[in-house]
């Protein structure tokens, strides 16, 4: 048979165990702190982006690989930034102007 615990149970005098006329004080959290309530409801993570890049797949010669990998951190987005860069003017436009419509 399992024993009782006698004497286990620590006394913190900083946290005294809380009493009925305690419990009738207290606050819902919700009243008292309505935004870290809000905070809590939004959930984790990082907000979602109106317009998210797309996973794609690409065949791109070695040398360029290589090349822009060389370049250490973020070599992806630097191609992107290029390809960006090479789009037609007016087809840039028609880009941007998809993109506000959606």
């Amino acid at each position: 048979m399992a024993r009782k615990a006698k004497g286990r149970i620590a006394v913190d005098d900083e946290s005294p165990e809380l009493t009925a006329a305690d419990f009738a004080r207290a606050k819902r959290m919700r009243d008292v702190m309505p935004d870290v309530v809000e905070a809590m409801k939004r959930g984790r993570g990082r907000p979602k982006l109106a317009q998210p890049k797309e996973r794609v797949s690409l065949r791109l010669d070695s040398k360029i690989i290589a090349a822009y990998r060389a370049t250490g951190d973020g070599w992806q987005s630097r191609i992107n930034a290029v390809l960006a860069r090479a789009l037609p003017k007016t087809k840039r436009r028609s880009v941007k102007a998809s993109r506000q419509a959606d």
